[in-house]
């Protein structure tokens, strides 16, 4: 059973960037075939679908946050990150990584095998 657990500081004041770490148990993330993804909620919406890294390593990001967005990985700690820059209050949100056996971009929680239990995220001043 693949445990994914989110971690990073639930307050970044505007401008400045988000990082996340996501941590994985129970499996590789350099397994073939798994892709893992970082997705987010804002209050009072649905999914958003931010990226993913492959199992090789490659990455792959939402064309609406693609100037902002890094997502890398540490193999040795069995971990992928996520940094946004220049983030504002509308980055308010709760932060999912979660985990499929294919590529997705799927906005809802059956699209995935696997999710962590979510981290909010708070952008002010």
């Amino acid at each position: 059973q693949v445990q994914l657990q989110e971690s990073g500081p639930g307050l970044v004041k505007p401008s400045q960037t988000l990082s996340l770490t996501c941590t994985v148990s129970g499996g590789s993330i350099t397994a073939n075939y798994d892709y893992w993804f970082w997705i987010r909620q804002p209050p009072g919406k649905g999914l958003e679908w931010m990226g993913a890294i492959t199992y090789s390593g490659s990455t792959y990001y939402s064309p609406s946050l693609k100037s902002r967005t890094s997502i890398s990985r540490d193999t040795s700690k069995n971990q992928f990150t996520l940094q946004l820059n220049s983030v504002t209050p509308e980055d308010t949100a709760v932060y999912y990584c979660a985990s499929a056996r294919r590529f997705t971009i799927a906005t809802r929680r059956d699209g995935y095998d696997y999710w962590g239990q979510g981290t909010q995220v708070t952008v002010s001043s």
